[in-house]
């Protein structure tokens, strides 16, 4: 567990962290291994899901040496699958990573929900309903990693 006080806000309790796939750890659905090694390092603290309607076909083989759950879905309808998920886990202890308009659902039952610009873009939609915007997936992964910055970005 990742346990965080915000100053003006609360403590954020972060049992479940929660990855899309395509976009947001994986560019053209490959993991580099930067972010795998520091999705290794979040596995040790918390429990890391990667949700995918898995459009590259890659998915499995590029998750089967990391520690996650990986959770695959058709792809009509992959919002209400991906909110169903994360209010299944509990959203008040998980916080969410994406980057397309179809992650909007679970960002909006999810603690924190993080929008990630990668390499293949961000449905502008998303910024809505997100809390953090990040430049990219390593940077929104050392959120957790150095909370410092996510006190910095989220204290009143």
């Amino acid at each position: 567990m990742i346990n965080i006080e915000v100053p003006g806000r609360c403590l954020y309790s972060i049992e479940n962290v929660v990855f899309d796939y395509n976009g947001t750890i994986a560019v053209n659905g490959i993991i580099s291994s930067t972010i795998r090694e520091k999705i290794a390092l979040l596995c040790e603290m918390v429990n890391v899901y990667v949700l995918t309607a898995d459009t590259y076909g890659s998915a499995a083989k590029e998750c089967e040496d990391l520690n996650v759950r990986l959770m695959t879905f058709p792809r009509d309808d992959a919002g209400d699958y991906k909110a169903k998920i994360v209010s299944n886990l509990g959203g008040n202890n998980t916080i969410c990573f994406g980057n397309g308009y179809n992650d909007r659902k679970m960002f909006e039952v999810s603690k924190i929900s993080v929008a990630v610009l990668e390499e293949e873009g961000m449905c502008s939609n998303l910024l809505s309903v997100s809390d953090i915007l990040v430049k990219s997936i390593e940077d929104g992964i050392n959120l957790l990693l150095k909370p410092n910055r996510l006190i910095a970005t989220l204290r009143k």
